[in-house]
């Protein structure tokens, strides 16, 4: 028996397993029918001819995966709403910076990858080494948490299969259609799952307070802190000035540097298509506060005490949902871990296509790179689904996720801000900052986190701004001491004043309700009224 299916009643009717058979099905008949494959941009970059409705989901459906539904909730009972501070300052800030600078470079470059983009501003070694701690990020990172985290979830309904066969059938059905299928077949699924995962996580959140006795009682049943998205600077989950310095730097990478989530945005029909999506998912951005974070405030008054914090939202939904719902519960929960693990199969095949064996094979044909793909895409999915029930050795889902990615981000972050900002920034200057950074980021796991000398009291959540500014400091220093690069060949990868000039006479003539600065603005001041609400 294990810990998650000895702490609640985990039975399913046979209507709601029928529910999720036929779902599962669906969606891999959906996927397939979908599916671009006849060259490779159709089937990486699902044709450039995404709008924005799909993006924006597509977007959504890749952020919210089965651990952020299980480690989201987790922290809110644990600690409180503040980690939702993700999903602002690292989130909706950065993309609205992401949107005003570097997307129309990313879509002008016509690149595939975000490293084929360091390549061109820089040189092939920083293509190479962030191509490379990207697919293992994806592997060991990204689909071995999303992989553990929906085998935990799906151990309630069969709690005598193994951990690892759950795992296994997971990744099967994941890489089924995205193997086939291409990123076309992912987006269109993704916008199907966003819309499944809405629906029933909403149910789920309206019963849950329901049963806890109402919005007052949920509010008055947990400590004010709780309910405080500012914590002290000294709070061991996330601090006030870690929405400045920190949860920016890693919302970047994550938004603007992530080959799963700007691979959304190549598929752009157009700049302004890229633009409106962009919005549409962060705004989108602020149901996950609703339908993922309360319910874990909400866990907390009805079920106080769990020894773990991510066992709330399965607990949640096989105590609470009636039948039939419960099915349609747990196949939004499948719906979230399928689409991020195939999203994150169908860039980590991009990845190594297009980095390494195109570089390799420059002569590929367009068939023969979509073939390399699949390979990839297949190999990925089984090392991640080897490693998966590793993730179990660590406190928390999110924990594991986010300390792992603030060590590694940082300098990465430096690299591209320096890169379009800075025009004396040099390959060497980069190359030497990212070495450095990981040589940091290695320092770090293998201390357990301790950043000499306040190695008693702080949180991890300062160690990334420190990662980035050493990078930074890297980075300049050795471009400095090495020839500046030519300026003619990397003019197209900087931003400058000229850039921002033209594209107003641009937007003159454009409706207020389709200029994307306008709805940026629009989007902020949103963010900023809920931040005093739940200050």
């Amino acid at each position: 028996m294990t810990l998650i299916a000895s702490v609640f009643d985990f039975a399913l009717t046979t209507t709601d397993l029928v529910v999720m058979a036929i779902y599962v099905a669906a969606t891999v008949a959906f996927g397939i029918s979908k599916s671009r494959r006849s060259g490779a941009e159709d089937y990486f970059l699902g044709g450039r001819g995404m709008t924005w409705p799909v993006i924006g989901l597509s977007m959504l459906a890749m952020c919210v995966s089965s651990s952020s539904l299980v480690g989201w909730a987790g922290d809110a009972y644990s600690t409180g709403i503040s980690v939702f501070n993700y999903g602002i300052s690292g989130a909706v800030v950065v993309l609205v910076f992401f949107l005003w600078f570097f997307l129309p470079f990313y879509l002008r470059s016509g690149v595939y990858t975000m490293p084929e983009f360091l390549e061109g501003r820089y040189d092939a070694r920083c293509r190479w080494y962030f191509s490379f701690i990207t697919v293992v990020g994806y592997t060991f990172l990204d689909s071995a948490v999303t992989l553990y985290a929906g085998a935990r979830m799906m151990q309630a309904v069969f709690p005598n299969m193994p951990l690892e066969w759950l795992i296994g059938g997971l990744a099967l059905i994941s890489a089924s259609y995205t193997i086939v299928g291409g990123l076309s077949a992912v987006m269109w699924v993704d916008l199907v799952q966003s819309v499944m995962l809405l629906v029933g996580s909403t149910v789920l959140t309206g019963i849950a307070f329901a049963k806890a006795g109402g919005w007052n009682a949920v509010m008055a049943g947990v400590p004010p802190e709780n309910l405080s998205l500012i914590r002290p600077a000294t709070d061991p989950s996330v601090p006030w000035p870690t929405l400045i310095i920190t949860l920016p730097l890693l919302g970047f990478y994550f938004w603007c540097t992530s080959q799963a989530m700007v691979q959304r945005t190549l598929s752009a029909r157009s700049v302004n298509e890229a633009r409106w999506g962009n919005l549409f998912a962060g705004l989108l951005n602020f149901a996950v506060f609703f339908v993922m974070v309360l319910p874990g405030v909400a866990g907390r008054v009805l079920y106080p005490g769990l020894e773990k914090g991510d066992l709330i939202y399965p607990k949640l939904v096989f105590e609470l949902m009636p039948p039939g719902i419960k099915g349609v519960v747990v196949v939004g929960f499948v719906a979230a871990m399928i689409s991020t693990l195939s999203s994150i199969l169908n860039s980590a095949a991009t990845l190594v296509t297009m980095d390494f064996v195109r570089k390799l094979r420059p002569d590929l044909t367009g068939r023969g790179q979509v073939i390399a793909g699949n390979v990839a895409g297949f190999a990925i999915a089984i090392i991640a689904a080897l490693w998966a029930p590793e993730v179990q050795k660590f406190e928390s889902v999110v924990k594991y996720f986010q300390q792992f990615l603030g060590y590694l981000a940082p300098p990465i972050v430096a690299v591209f801000l320096f890169g379009l900002f800075w025009p004396r920034a040099t390959g060497s200057g980069a190359f030497a900052a990212l070495i450095a950074g990981l040589a940091m980021a290695g320092w770090m796991i293998g201390s357990g986190g301790k950043l000499p000398p306040f190695t008693d009291w702080h949180p991890f959540l300062y160690v990334p701004p420190v990662i980035f500014l050493a990078a930074s400091a890297v980075l300049v220093a050795v471009s400095l001491a090495t020839p500046a690069p030519d300026p003619t060949r990397i003019a197209r990868f900087l931003w400058t004043r000229n850039i921002l000039r033209d594209e107003s006479a641009d937007l003159a003539a454009m409706p207020w309700w389709q200029n994307y600065r306008t709805l940026s603005i629009l989007l902020l001041a949103f963010t900023a009224a809920f931040v005093w609400v739940w200050r």
